[in-house]
């Protein structure tokens, strides 16, 4: 039985126990919940432009227009322009609940991340704060999100064996020194499992994302779902590779390929279907964005 103002479901086949402000977390995250896409909306602020690995599916792009995908924006802004930006947001569309930092390069390889997530704990306590991470530095940075009040995490996570991400990171860096081949992909995963752990303990709500890449991941992504379910994430998103930079040669998963590889991972943790692969500065409801009605930075 669910103890009192709690919530008990059953994922997966394991009972799990829901606080009223992770139900909170889950049921007005668009990305998180597929009822909520509908409507509720986020807020995505572009205020991290370094990243401290390269992966070889990946190009970032800081005045960009006219794609949509991850790593990109039309500009990254500072911590004064992103609160700019959250506070006209939330005042003309009450629908957005979820303020979130997805880029363009690693939130948590740039000061101005904490910068701005200290900001709205102060001026938005309410507001759902979220962060995407590739997790190599999220052991050490856990504590400052919990600080702040980040509820919700998502780790990109590609491989579970060092050996199939090496094929998948061009590099690290790493306390300062730069890392390849199995021993970065080794440092990156130990961190990014580690990562996980500390997340969910903590209570946070974690998605992890898997970009499909077939013939370098395609046979093991159902081995990944596995390991996550059973560390307590609550959602696994799987992303078909877009073909460009190392890997623009590589043809990309099928619609059909994709539902397959999702309904064979389904019996180990809840999958993400409605996934838009949003820009680092996507504002509104997924698939209606209302960023060209803004003006960030003004």
């Amino acid at each position: 039985m669910a103890e009192e103002g709690y919530r008990e479901t059953v994922v997966q086949g394991k009972k799990v126990q829901w606080d009223p402000e992770q139900l909170r977390k889950i049921q007005e995250h668009p990305c998180f919940s597929e009822k909520a896409c509908h409507g509720f909306g986020r807020c995505h602020v572009a205020v991290a432009p370094k990243c401290n690995i390269q992966c070889n599916y990946c190009i970032r792009d800081f005045d960009c227009v006219n794609e949509s995908r991850p790593g990109v924006t039309a500009k990254v802004l500072d911590s004064g322009e992103a609160i700019d930006l959250v506070r006209g947001v939330v005042e003309k569309y009450n629908y957005i609940k979820v303020v979130g930092i997805a880029g363009p390069g690693e939130p948590l390889a740039n000061e101005e991340t904490f910068e701005t997530l200290r900001k709205l704990h102060e001026e938005f306590p309410n507001v759902i704060k979220c962060i995407s991470t590739n997790g190599l530095l999220l052991p050490e940075k856990i504590d400052l999100l919990q600080k702040y009040d980040v509820g919700n995490v998502t780790v990109t996570l590609n491989a579970i064996d060092p050996e199939i991400g090496a094929k998948i990171y061009q590099f690290i860096e790493w306390k300062g020194k730069r890392y390849t081949g199995v021993e970065g992909a080794k440092i990156l995963l130990e961190n990014q499992l580690k990562g996980i752990e500390e997340a969910v303990k903590r209570k946070m709500v974690v998605k992890v994302n898997t970009v499909y890449i077939p013939g370098i991941n395609d046979h093991h992504i159902v081995d990944i779902a596995k390991k996550v379910g059973e560390m307590g994430v609550y959602t696994f998103n799987v992303i078909p590779l877009i073909a460009q930079y190392k890997f623009a040669d590589i043809a990309p998963p099928t619609p059909e390929m994709k539902k397959k590889m999702q309904d064979s991972c389904a019996p180990y943790v809840r999958q993400m279907r409605h996934c838009q692969r949003c820009r680092a500065d996507a504002i509104g409801k997924l698939g209606h964005d209302i960023t060209s009605c803004l003006n960030p930075g003004a």
